[in-house]
């Protein structure tokens, strides 16, 4: 973990500031396995030991030109960093109060961040790379006309190619992350994180729940319940301006490898 600003458990809080789930997968790189959750009632803030809300990043340059990105560090389109600071301003009219901010160290999910926090009166973000997105092998930079020019089925097969990072990593990783940061956060304020569409999609999906299209600043909840990772209701960012183009950042479907 990596960056700037203090950790979310070090943070205090602003006066302005504003499921079912199935047992980890097992790690195709052999670490010990995340505790296994059980079956919990949907949750909140107020039923949580602790919580996070994680949220996609605003529009990108390769979002609005149909650009599949990955892992690829892309710049906020100027769309984007407008609907960062309708996010925050959704945010402070919700009178939600966070203990601090963490981000990817992907720029277009870092800048997003920065824009939040600096409006909610916030710490810098701090930022971890375990939160990054999905590395898309040979489809980074490509729209989804090349794709299937070049790869024909895969996209409606929900196949990809090798090199595409499997979801049971992203999973992992994100997991662990998350994990740590609801038990730093325990008996505070929740912590705003910002990722990305394939990260939030595979995890909603790991745990049984709905992983539809995630909007710029879309995001969803995890809850801390009896020591153990529940993901709750979506956040709909409805202060942000639809993305136009491409939504995804890296597809996320259990995908089967080859080429």
């Amino acid at each position: 973990m990596t960056g700037s600003g203090r950790l979310p458990g070090g943070c205090e809080q602003s006066e302005h500031r504003h499921d079912d789930i199935v047992p980890i997968d097992p790690d195709p790189l052999g670490r010990p396995p995340l505790p296994s959750p059980r079956v919990d009632p949907v949750v909140d803030i107020d039923s949580s030991e602790a919580s996070l809300l994680v949220l996609r990043h605003g529009q990108s340059l390769w979002n609005a030109r149909a650009k599949w990105q990955g892992s690829a560090d892309i710049d906020l389109s100027d769309l984007g960093r407008e609907q960062a600071r309708r996010a925050a301003i959704a945010l402070i009219d919700a009178d939600l109060r966070f203990a601090g901010v963490v981000s990817s160290q992907l720029s277009r999910a870092a800048e997003t961040a920065r824009i939040i926090a600096a409006h909610l009166d916030l710490d810098a973000p701090f930022v971890d790379d375990r939160w990054r997105e999905a590395h898309a092998g040979e489809w980074q930079g490509l729209t989804p006309d090349e794709i299937r020019r070049d790869w024909p089925g895969f996209l409606e097969e929900h196949r990809r190619p090798p090199g595409f990072e499997p979801v049971e990593e992203v999973v992992q990783r994100t997991s662990e992350t998350a994990l740590e940061l609801l038990r730093s956060a325990a008996g505070g304020p929740p912590v705003l994180v910002v990722s990305h569409s394939g990260v939030i999609r595979a995890l909603r999906r790991h745990h049984g729940l709905s992983a539809d299209r995630v909007p710029n600043l879309g995001g969803t909840w995890l809850h801390l319940v009896e020591g153990q990772l529940v993901v709750g209701d979506d956040f709909d960012p409805h202060a942000a301006p639809a993305s136009s183009g491409f939504d995804e950042d890296a597809g996320d479907e259990q995908p089967r490898v080859g080429r």
